[in-house]
């Protein structure tokens, strides 16, 4: 093996410690989309340069902390091959990791806290597989179920979509399939239903209908919060 250059093994050992999730199939499939270019060795095995390791750290960086798709990511590489510094990507406030499924905080006592402003993503099926660890399977059994779905009147997904899928993920370490989510998703829909309830008579007074829906709905998702851990064996 030329000096200093890695098997895709080594790197992925290289890489494991700030990046849990990666696997060879996500560093393979970054090679697929054009976005890394190891060298080969006559056998045909990849050789991976720290340069290249260096693009795998970038590229893994700004999936994980600004959720941006391949091509942004793509436009962002081919900027710094031409020797330019890649656009500066402010920090999303309160974002969690990709792999980080959000919760909801208790608020202070005086009302829902307002949500943090979280720029909306655009993703193609193969990126959400990607993103979250699924199999195909099992995100077409989300699919079936209605608890992953693009949005609406496009093929992409966006932030909720990765989020059922990184819990589900996760969940299923636990024995727990589309079917359970699916009971999720009905209580979801019975508290919706409730809120749409509660605020029909206010709606028309007010100057701010969407606000005042997501003032109620935050209140809702407080006290069902609250009331799960309270409901929860000590």
């Amino acid at each position: 093996m030329a000096y200093g250059l890695r098997s895709i093994g080594q790197v992925l050992s290289v890489l494991k410690g700030d990046f849990p999730d990666v696997s060879i199939s996500k560093i393979r499939f970054l090679e697929s989309e054009g976005l890394i270019s190891p060298e080969r060795a006559p056998s045909g095995y990849r050789r991976y340069a720290e340069s290249d390791i260096a693009r795998l750290r970038y590229i893994l960086t700004v999936q994980k902390s600004h959720y941006l798709p391949l091509k942004v990511i793509r436009e962002h590489l081919e900027a710094m091959d031409r020797g330019e510094e890649p656009p500066r990507l402010e920090p999303l406030t309160g974002a969690a990791a990709v792999t980080e499924v959000p919760s909801v905080t208790a608020g202070n006592g005086n009302g829902p806290q307002p949500r943090s402003s979280k720029r909306p993503i655009r993703i193609t099926r193969r990126e959400l597989l990607e993103l979250s660890g699924l199999s195909e399977g099992s995100l077409a059994e989300l699919e079936r179920h209605a608890l992953v779905n693009p949005r609406r009147g496009t093929v992409y997904y966006g932030r909720d979509a990765l989020t059922v899928a990184v819990a589900a993920r996760k969940l299923a370490a636990y024995g727990m399939d589309a079917r359970h989510l699916r009971v999720v998703k009905q209580a979801a829909e019975r508290e919706v239903g409730l809120i749409e309830q509660a605020i029909a008579p206010h709606l028309r007074r007010s100057q701010s209908p969407h606000q005042l829906a997501q003032e109620v709905t935050q209140i809702v998702m407080h006290a069902h919060a609250a009331i799960m851990r309270s409901t929860m064996p000590q």
